[in-house]
């Protein structure tokens, strides 16, 4: 009862609101709807699927309440059902890891499906948590034999050489929403034997230049600020085996002097390439606290407002 209604009957009180129409009653382990015919039983199907949610031993958050509570009043509960019931991966803690939007659903089912995968949208909507949980998922069964992270290295310029430390301690800030999701999947310890045995690797883009990789998960990441040519390297760097899955955010690009996004460029060469998939992600895809969903909306209707003004 208190996984269901939340601390303080938190998530309870979502629920009330988008319900107002129906009266709902928590006493000791019994929930109480009455109300119009139609609404209370929308209710009751939302109920049994927190439920059902719930005894596989994931903890309700407001999102998971808000964006349920979106699919019961769209009628799709069956696709939510679903979304629900498949696992990508149990991460180090024994915490089963999923979608949590039917965008993120279908990104981990494009990327599932196709050899290379540009999933594109806002901060806060797991694209690169997902790739990295699918990259782990991969290796754990020994569909490929490495994990191979990459993202280039913008603000660094042509200083990245003269950065103390070794190649890991160069590259290390700009990685670090990779490292997290693996300390997050594989626990410190684990991450750390496959960094040194060569399982995961972790190299700027410039780096990847004149190889190929063969039975690798590789992940590039803030693909918005590489340049088309660099797409281009990168791309041409698939081989046998392998799964490639880019990510970025193309209203973040912090190429300098106005230069082109390859990840720009590469969705609209490639969304009809067979074995390609894109996916773009919007404001009802972020799992963040739900006022980044607010922020990217205000953004967005700015820059719409803006866009007449520059034209004049």
């Amino acid at each position: 009862m208190v996984g269901i209604c939340g601390k303080n009957d938190e998530l309870l009180r979502i629920i009330r609101g988008a319900f107002a129409g129906c009266t709902l009653v928590a006493r000791g382990n019994i929930i109480s709807v009455s109300g119009e015919a139609e609404e209370a039983a929308a209710l009751g199907r939302l109920l049994q699927e927190l439920l059902f949610l719930y005894r596989q031993g994931l903890p309700l958050t407001s999102h998971d309440v808000r964006y349920s509570i979106y699919m019961v009043k769209e009628g799709r509960l069956d696709s939510l059902h679903r979304m629900y019931a498949d696992t990508i991966i149990v991460n180090n803690r024994g915490r089963q890891i999923k979608a949590k939007t039917l965008g993120q659903w279908q990104y981990v089912e494009t990327i599932r499906k196709s050899f290379i995968t540009l999933g594109i949208g806002p901060a806060g909507t797991g694209k690169t948590y997902l790739a990295v949980a699918m990259a782990v998922a991969a290796l754990k069964k020994k569909e490929v034999e490495r994990i191979i992270l990459t993202r280039p290295a913008v603000e660094a310029g042509e200083k990245l050489g003269f950065l103390p430390g070794d190649m890991q301690d160069k590259v290390d800030p700009y990685l670090r929403p990779l490292y997290d999701g693996l300390y997050d999947l594989l626990g410190s310890e684990t991450f750390q034997k496959y960094l040194a045995k060569g399982t995961i690797e972790v190299a700027p883009l410039a780096y990847m230049r004149g190889r190929t990789l063969n039975d690798a998960y590789i992940i590039l990441d803030e693909a918005q600020n590489t340049t088309p040519e660099q797409m281009k390297m990168f791309l041409t760097r698939f081989g046998f085996g392998s799964k490639m899955v880019i990510t970025g955010d193309i209203t973040q690009i912090d190429l300098p002097g106005g230069k082109n996004s390859g990840l720009k460029d590469a969705a609209k060469i490639l969304g009809d390439v067979p074995g390609i998939g894109v996916i773009r992600f919007d404001e009802r895809d972020v799992v963040r606290h739900e006022i980044v969903g607010s922020v990217i909306k205000a953004y967005e209707a700015f820059e719409k407002r803006q866009q007449p003004l520059k034209q004049e």
